[in-house]
């Protein structure tokens, strides 16, 4: 997993910024899923009101309708768990787990994704959850791993997630919380998705004009569309 070399403040990695809608289109789940996850909520069992807390863990401890980048990235690791088998339940455990005993509130850290040894030595006397995801120190869950590495890259001092390639390193598109405001992107050059999609409309879905006025690439405005018609599908 790459590092980037600028620090970027936790602060701003939690602030928030996208809306359910928003990170349901992004990561691909329901806006139902969003909503508990992010706040929780509350059901009726054998006559009395229970309420179940959030699966992720927002900073500053406050449950809110806005998702930060460090929730956005957590769910996309939640959604990974739970597409490989793993109970919503057991993934909720390790976290909490993690938080108590590793000191971290987001799955979206590179340590506990890149060091599942030294991990594995620390939780062994306290975890369960944790342990249930890991084998000889090894991740059972390798494989949901190694996919979501080639899209998440960390920064170096915080070792939080601090850039999203939703298609790959080699996509063109990028989520980055300091570059516009943290909707996705065109890689290096601050131009939003959503931006050239709705302007290549407007030219009647020709690419050149696009090209012309946002000073792109063919490959880049083709990798806006398709990502963008992905979102709305």
């Amino acid at each position: 997993m790459t590092m980037v070399q600028t620090e970027v403040s936790e602060k701003l990695l939690d602030e928030p910024m996208y809306t359910v809608a928003e990170a349901s289109r992004l990561v691909g789940i329901s806006d139902a899923r969003v909503c508990r996850w992010l706040r929780g909520y509350s059901y009726e069992y054998r006559d009395a009101r229970r309420r179940q807390r959030p699966v992720i863990h927002p900073a500053s401890g406050a449950e809110t309708s806005f998702a930060s980048f460090l929730d956005l990235v957590d769910l996309l690791f939640v959604k990974g768990f739970l597409d490989y088998g793993i109970s919503l339940q057991r993934v909720r455990k390790a976290l909490d787990e993690a938080a108590c005993i590793l000191g971290t509130e987001h799955f979206a850290r590179q340590s506990f994704f890149t060091d599942g040894r030294d991990i594995y030595l620390q939780v062994k006397k306290e975890g369960d959850a944790i342990l249930q995801l890991l084998s000889g120190g090894q991740w059972v869950i390798h494989d949901v791993i190694t996919e979501l590495a080639q899209q998440i890259v960390f920064d170096a001092t915080s070792e939080l997630a601090r850039r999203w390639y939703p298609r790959g390193r080699d996509g063109h598109i990028v989520l980055d919380p300091l570059v516009s405001f943290g909707r996705p992107s065109i890689v290096g050059t601050g131009v939003a998705t959503s931006n050239v999609f709705d302007f290549f409309v407007a030219e009647g879905r020709k690419v050149r004009p696009v090209c012309r006025w946002f000073d792109l690439t063919q490959r880049q405005v083709d990798a806006a569309v398709s990502f963008e018609e992905r979102l709305a599908a």
